[in-house]
């Protein structure tokens, strides 16, 4: 199963990152341990997103939360933005540290025309998380600054600077994944599944995972990669019988028996195409064999006309070196030609 980037990876994502669970299974699993080990999770409140303007027409989807944060021993909890960019596009785009910095300038100012800001409060910190699933890898600079021409120090203190944080699914190996024990690690497998094979073995991994979660948690994460797996089978193509699969956990065998189904339906329909391409092949190819043959005859006729003294065989043995393109001057050539040795030159 090749890997797409169509959009519905966008709204699909969208979906699954609406939940703080799933936020959570993605900051703890993928984003650097000393920042998860900051965050208070059970703080996460989603926030209204799509602060991308039509400047950048990108198929892209922005998420945002905010998480209180222990940033300081003895302080206050600060409040954390994660702003969330779900990136699936079919080409690396090199100036994503400029998107960036438009995209959560945009949001500041949402805050200060909401009123959630005065104009002499601090801005609250942000974590600018890019989750591409695109093909070739990411290669994008990270930081705005790597973009900018080099200046003298003296200048350096006036140049912008904005970091994303990349998490870019393809580079993973599944060995990587494996060792990481979350749901979301589960989707990428499934993402970068290359066959119904390894599709399965993901699916079964997202289950087992699940398992491990508890209470309420684990019936939400359940609902929710069960919802998304559903889909991203449908846009695969799959012909599984996926409307009554309601859970993960519970329904792994139905449908491990309905992709197996579907991949001996795939055999049969590649076995059945595979025979008519050939009778298609070979009724083409005799077409051709009886066209060339018919002129093999023909010119031997000519050709034993007008030197009746020449031997058949090796007539037959000229003939049967020729090329399609000396066939077709023999006609004109038997007029001049002094010899056999004159037909086919």
């Amino acid at each position: 199963m090749p890997n797409q980037t169509a959009n519905y990876h966008d709204t699909g994502y969208k979906e699954i990152f609406s939940h703080p669970e799933m936020v959570q299974q993605l900051i703890e699993g993928f984003a650097p341990k000393e920042i998860a080990q900051l965050l208070d999770f059970t703080t996460l409140k989603q926030h209204p997103g799509h602060y991308i303007t039509p400047i950048f027409d990108t198929k892209a989807e922005d998420v945002v939360w905010s998480v209180k944060a222990q940033l300081e021993p003895a302080g206050e909890p600060v409040e954390i933005y994660l702003y969330i960019l779900l990136e699936f596009q079919s080409k690396v785009d090199h100036t994503m540290p400029v998107r960036f910095m438009h995209y959560i300038a945009n949001f500041y100012s949402h805050l200060h025309k909401n009123k959630q800001l005065k104009p002499t409060d601090s801005l609250p910190p942000v974590f600018p998380i890019v989750l591409y699933n695109g093909n070739p890898r990411w290669t994008a600079k990270t930081n705005l600054t790597d973009m900018i021409h080099p200046v003298p120090d003296i200048l350096k203190p006036y140049q912008p600077s904005l970091s994303y944080y990349l998490i870019d699914e393809g580079r993973y190996t599944e060995a990587q994944l494996e060792q990481i024990p979350t749901p979301i690690s589960a989707v990428f497998s499934l993402e970068n599944a290359t066959d119904d094979q390894k599709m399965l073995q993901a699916i079964h991994r997202a289950a087992q995972i699940i398992q491990l979660q508890k209470g309420t948690r684990k019936e939400v994460i359940d609902k929710v990669l069960t919802r998304w797996l559903k889909r991203h089978l449908q846009k695969q193509g799959a012909q599984v019988n996926i409307e009554k699969i309601e859970s993960l956990t519970e329904e792994t065998g139905m449908l491990a028996e309905n992709m197996e189904n579907w991949k001996q339906n795939l055999i049969i329909q590649s076995r059945q195409e595979g025979i008519q391409q050939g009778m298609q092949q070979g009724m083409q190819k005799g077409v051709q064999q009886g066209l060339h043959q018919g002129k093999m005859t023909f010119a031997k006729k000519m050709i034993l006309a007008k030197f009746k003294t020449a031997s058949e065989t090796k007539v037959d043995a000229l003939l049967a070196q020729a090329d399609e393109t000396t066939l077709d001057l023999i006609g004109e050539k038997l007029f001049t030609a002094q010899s056999l040795e004159d037909l086919f030159r």
